[in-house]
Formats: structure tokens, C-alpha cells, sequence
């Protein structure tokens, strides 16, 4: 599991600087990058709090380069994939309630950054069963002119 998080690391890092030249970053903008990016994960979790998992769409970033890989998942599916199953899902589900345990946010430009957390999951399905859930989440966001996007990552379920 720690060698294809390491792999899709990898390749989101390599694949954000390929789509961008590196540009320099001062302190004060880092910060703010970061600030930006916390709240728009932030923003990602209440919005799926308060509208279900098709909330997600408005965080996805549609480029060709956007891939994904899903608790469960061995290799990452693309942006096309994700609707789908998120789409098939949504139904399932009475709520989702998703917070931030550890949230670590690396700024590389003022276009991309990379992101690691810790998180717990509640879920309840429309049959009233609720799941409790920690996750680890790694990603890759970059800034479109509508707002931070996900980029590419990796979503694992971890034990407590």
C-alpha cells in the first residue's frame, strides 16, 4: 500500500510540474496558497455534509490529467470514472460527514500544491446503518480560474 501511495505521489508531483513551468513562490504567498487551498478542502467536506457526494463535482478538476485512486482501489481511474461511481452512490447514502484530523498543505507555485491528511468519516445509509471510518487522504491541487481543484491523488482507508 506505501509503494503505490509513493508511486501516485510521484506522479501527481511530476504531473503538476509538467502542466506549469516552475515559477517562484515568497513566503507571504505560500501562505496564502495554503490558506486558500485549507479552505477550499474545508468548503469540499461541508459541501458534501450538506448536499451528499455529488458535491464533489464543483471540486474535481475535468483536465485529461485528473486521476483518482478510491479506498479500495489499486490503480486510479479517471475523472470520467469517478462521476460515475459517485453518481451510482449518491443514492446510498442518508449522510456523509467528513472532517479533517491532520491536514499538512505544501505550496509548490501559486497555481499548485500538494496536500496530506488524516481523516474521519461518518456515514449513515438510507437504511440508517452508520460506518465510522478513518482515512488518509494525499492529493495534488491546482488553481483554475473557477478555484482549487483536485487534481490527482490517493484516498485510503487506514486502521484507528
Amino acid at each position: 500500500m506505501r509503494y503505490l501511495l509513493k508511486i501516485v505521489t510521484i506522479s501527481c508531483l511530476l504531473t503538476a510540474v509538467s502542466c506549469n513551468e516552475p515559477k517562484t513562490i515568497t513566503e507571504k504567498q505560500s501562505i496564502e496558497v495554503a490558506d486558500d487551498v485549507k479552505q477550499t478542502l474545508n468548503s469540499y467536506f461541508d459541501d458534501i455534509r450538506e448536499s451528499g457526494l455529488t458535491a464533489e463535482f464543483k471540486y474535481l478538476d475535468n483536465s485529461k490529467a485528473f486521476f483518482w485512486t478510491p479506498p479500495g482501489y489499486t490503480s486510479s481511474i479517471s475523472y470520467d470514472s469517478v462521476v460515475t461511481i459517485l453518481k451510482q452512490s449518491a443514492p446510498r447514502y442518508q449522510s456523509i460527514d467528513n472532517q479533517w484530523d491532520v491536514l499538512k498543505i505544501n505550496p509548490l507555485t501559486k497555481e499548485f500544491a500538494t496536500y496530506t491528511g488524516k481523516l474521519s468519516s461518518i456515514v449513515i445509509d438510507t437504511s440508517g446503518q452508520v460506518f465510522k471510518v478513518k482515512l488518509v487522504e494525499t492529493g495534488v491541487v491546482v488553481k483554475r480560474h473557477d478555484g482549487w481543484k483536485l487534481l490527482c491523488g490517493q484516498t485510503s482507508t487506514i486502521s484507528d
